[in-house]
């Protein structure tokens, strides 16, 4: 595939064992998964505000949820906006 015109589009490229490697920085690996691991967390939290009647814990929950996606959306865009620096 590296050898191909791309014609201005990303293409998925495979390191020397075989594994696909794509354009991203370690930050945005991080942001991603440590806020996918937080969703599940948040939302644990805030079903159990629900069910304990407390209004307060669930609103925490929801907006640290709403911040945790907005980060992660952040990170993919510019994991997907990149076009040069290293593999991972």
């Amino acid at each position: 595939m590296s050898g191909m015109a791309d014609n201005g589009k990303w293409h998925e490229e495979r390191s020397s064992r075989g594994h696909p490697m794509v354009p991203a920085t370690p930050r945005d690996v991080v942001h991603i998964r440590v806020g996918s691991f937080m969703l599940i967390f948040l939302f644990a939290f805030a079903v159990l505000g629900i069910i304990a009647h407390a209004p307060v814990m669930t609103g925490i929950a929801v907006v640290l949820a709403i911040v945790a996606v907005v980060d992660i959306v952040l990170a993919v865009r510019r994991q997907k906006s990149r076009r040069d620096g290293e593999a991972g």
